[in-house]
């Protein structure tokens, strides 16, 4: 049944940014960002400090959103872009919460991002303000109109920051300068586009009582972080802490690790050119924010504030030199696996903060909640309204598991987060164990320690379980066989073989 909400407390705003870390939000603890309009969210609302994605790739995890369904139910497991023969389609007939939602007569909107699947928005129930791809799409033929409308310049960008490949060739673009004022970026053309769907949304609400459910999606953070002059000089690099593991050798770590740093060219850069791009990622944030407020001004000039729930989260995070890597890719660190989440839901949510494991699953879940409709219809995910109440939820998760199954090529990775560690088993040979207790930042793999033997087989148990209730048959058997802890062999494959095999003691493939 649904929580206990007020019955004018009917309507869903929900602002999603991509490759967002949470040390980039003043209330999430960064003392030098710019944030004033996220602070405001977060001050008035809930925060929650253990929030997950389900995975780290953008196009899988805006699937799960839609359908509330882990990657490996939904089976869109990785980006088109660059694809290696990935499904990145929706199966015909899958369900999205934001369908329910239509056919219970919302208005059903997404402004910004889609970049899932081939299809578009349209096909899940929503009216489609949306652009596709992963970066911010600058030749879109509505930005340059709106440019041109406007009497705004065009994109044009200089003072590239870009690292080395080896063989001294120029590495990929980290951020540049544009020729452009703040008020002509592709981010103030989202919250335009977005403030007048939000005004026709309002207006058939009050005069129709058509409750509404709006995604707004940006581009950004996500790298390369072009920039107007006014963001991109921002923040004082001299401000900026290097990230705690800047220095990880990566030694003990699967390969895949250090080739991903070099294929971002991530040790290039010194210490002053890495202080300077993670100065104008912070200020990115800080350009998106702005744009926040002015949607969050719209909606207080719209009235609609006392009627709908507001919440704030991200597709995943972003290394931005952690680990010396950047962007996010083959390795399951907390930097892109930990995102953002504010909610505040009128006459619900208290004010503070929540340590709760909570997943970008639950933000549908949490809409449906709103809507009336049955939450437990989204599969993976459960409503934080009683959350926000700063209540103790009985039976709430106590970890959370992830998956990844690759970007740029095939990698299968699985991920059990405790609060005081972490194991990530993979198939490509080395498998992690962090002692968060004393290593929160997740340098040093005590995998092979002696002094873990029993905790590694422990949590292992516990991941092999969980694998087999969600349905990931082959990892969970290949885990099985490839870790070292006592259970049989048999069972973990759907095969009628394995009736027959159990009593033999293993399985006869």
């Amino acid at each position: 049944m649904p929580s206990s909400i007020p019955d004018n407390v009917r309507n869903a705003l929900v602002i999603i940014t991509d490759q967002h870390r949470t040390d980039t939000i003043g209330c999430l603890g960064n003392p030098h960002a710019h944030t004033p309009n996220l602070d405001a969210l977060g001050n008035e609302g809930f925060a929650f400090t253990n929030c997950f994605t389900p995975t780290a790739i953008c196009t899988p995890a805006r699937a799960s959103l839609l359908t509330g369904k882990i990657p490996l139910k939904h089976q869109v497991v990785a980006n088109p872009e660059w694809n290696i023969a990935y499904q990145c389609d929706f199966a015909p007939g899958e369900w999205t919460y934001t369908q329910a939602l239509r056919d219970a007569g919302y208005n059903v909107g997404l402004v910004g991002k889609y970049h899932v699947g081939l299809d578009s928005p349209a096909a899940h129930g929503m009216d489609d303000d949306s652009f596709e791809g992963a970066i911010n799409p600058v030749a879109h033929p509505r930005y340059v109109k709106w440019l041109e409308d406007n009497g705004l310049p065009p994109v044009s960008a200089h003072d590239f920051q870009q690292g080395i490949l080896p063989g001294g060739r120029p590495g990929h673009v980290i951020a540049a300068r544009l020729n452009q004022p703040e008020e002509a970026t592709f981010e103030r053309f989202i919250a335009d586009t977005a403030i007048e769907k939000m005004r026709a949304y309002a207006a058939d609400w009050k005069d129709n009582g058509k409750p509404f459910s709006l995604d707004i999606h940006f581009f950004g953070p996500h790298l390369p972080y072009f920039l107007p002059d006014e963001y991109f000089d921002l923040i004082d690099p001299d401000v900026v802490e290097l990230p705690p593991s800047f220095g990880d050798t990566l030694e003990g770590k699967p390969q895949v690790q250090s080739n991903y740093a070099t294929y971002w060219s991530t040790s290039s850069f010194d210490v002053a050119q890495w202080k300077k791009l993670i100065a104008c990622y912070w200020g990115y944030v800080a350009m998106i924010d702005f744009e926040i407020g002015r949607i969050m001004d719209a909606a207080k000039e719209l009235g609609i504030l006392d009627d709908t729930a507001v919440m704030f989260t991200a597709d995943h995070g972003e290394f931005t030199g952690a680990h010396r890597m950047n962007d996010k890719g083959p390795a399951m660190y907390d930097d892109i696996y930990k995102i953002p989440f504010i909610a505040k839901i009128p006459g619900v949510s208290t004010v503070g903060t929540s340590d709760a494991f909570t997943s970008l699953l639950d933000v549908p879940a949490t809409v449906m909640d709103i809507a009336r409709l049955d939450p437990a219809l989204i599969e993976d995910g459960r409503s934080i309204v009683d959350l926000t109440r700063g209540e103790d939820v009985p039976g709430w998760r106590d970890h959370i598991v992830c998956e990844f199954h690759g970007h740029h090529f095939p990698l299968q990775q699985r991920m059990l987060r405790t609060r005081e560690f972490k194991l990530v088993v993979s198939h490509e040979g080395v498998n992690e164990l962090y002692d968060l207790r004393h290593d929160p930042y997740e340098m040093n793999n005590c995998y092979r320690a002696p002094a873990y033997r029993d905790i590694r087989a422990q949590l292992s148990k516990q991941l092999y379980h969980e694998l087999v209730a969600r349905g990931d048959h082959a990892f969970a058997k290949w885990m099985l066989a490839m870790t070292d802890f006592d259970l049989p062999l048999g069972g973990s494959s759907k095969s009628d073989w394995d009736t027959v095999t159990d009593s033999g003691g293993g399985d006869s493939r």
